[in-house]
């Protein structure tokens, strides 16, 4: 099967850890001619700021960057997804079209949780939270199947989570692979602590990418910054809000962490490279709707 045809793939899709929008459970819009879409996007590049001023990427020659408006026009209209997925925008690598069977992108959101205390960061056994992920997906794939969906498998680490205490940036990467898809599906992701929350940055291309991707997201890492009283260094103890959940939440899934759902949320990754936000709001009636179907209609949600 080719990457253009795993990227057409339907399936279903669960929910993502920064859950900042809401997905309906109907058929997605078809694309439109991803020549004419690209043309019409308009790209940023140099500075940009997000998440109402409190971080700035500084974006080189390697990258370029659309808003949340045109990043929803790129997945509703260019990758099929339904309407209403919020984000803070998206950035891609520079000279290759999202929409080109290449195209990779990486999506922006920020969860204002609190301060997340990195305490112990350096003593988490990621091995055996890896075979704890691993167990959770074995046991939902029991359902996956139950309901006509195929089996989705957690290799494992592409890139082995690392947490940088001087920067406060978390990255790793996840290998999956999809039912009886011949590529696997990459997600690399990083998180920047910040004073009130984590600046969330996932990316999901296929395994095969990992070499490219990892070159770009590793010089992505060090463009994007919380600007001045958002730092990390500037929380104040006592009177700022501190996160419910630590390091090892975050490369979880701080949605798992903080509501349970920690086997949904493996079990919905999917091998199109496609994306989709959902709310924690319309989790359970939209989960309860999709599994009554055989056929799945919504493509690819970004790494739990």
């Amino acid at each position: 099967m080719s990457r253009k045809s795993t990227r057409n793939l339907s399936a279903l899709v669960c929910v993502v850890s920064f859950a900042v929008g809401i997905a309906s459970a109907q058929e997605p819009p078809a694309a439109r001619d991803p020549a004419k879409l690209d043309a019409e996007l308009r790209y940023q590049t140099g500075t940009v700021q997000v998440a109402d001023g409190k971080a700035t990427f500084n974006l080189g020659p390697e990258f370029r960057y659309l808003d949340p408006k045109q990043s929803a026009r790129l997945l509703t209209e260019g990758w099929g997804n339904p309407p209403g997925a919020e984000t803070l925008g998206m950035i891609f690598p520079a000279g290759l079209s999202p929409l080109s069977d290449e195209g990779w992108g990486v999506v922006i959101s920020y969860e204002e949780d609190g301060y997340v205390d990195d305490k112990g960061a350096e003593k988490i056994d990621y091995d055996e939270l890896l075979g704890e992920m691993k167990k959770s997906t074995v046991e939902e794939n029991k359902e996956r199947t139950k309901a006509g969906y195929e089996p989705m498998e957690l290799i494992g680490w592409a890139e082995p989570p690392y947490y940088d205490k001087a920067t406060n940036k978390l990255y790793w990467a996840k290998d999956f692979k999809f039912g009886s898809s011949p590529v696997d599906t990459l997600n690399y992701n990083i998180r920047v602590l910040g004073r009130q929350g984590v600046l969330v940055l996932n990316a999901v291309a296929t395994v095969d990418q990992l070499a490219s991707v990892k070159t770009s997201m590793q010089h992505l890492l060090p463009a994007v910054e919380f600007n001045p009283g958002h730092r990390y260094a500037d929380f104040i103890p006592g009177k700022d809000k501190m996160a419910e959940y630590g390091i090892g939440a975050l490369v979880v899934g701080t949605l798992a962490a903080k509501t349970g759902l920690f086997k949904v949320l493996l079990a919905g990754l999917l091998a199109a490279k496609k994306f989709v936000i959902v709310g924690i709001a319309a989790l359970g009636a939209w989960l309860r709707k999709m599994f009554k179907k055989k056929e799945p209609t919504i493509a690819e949600a970004i790494e739990p």
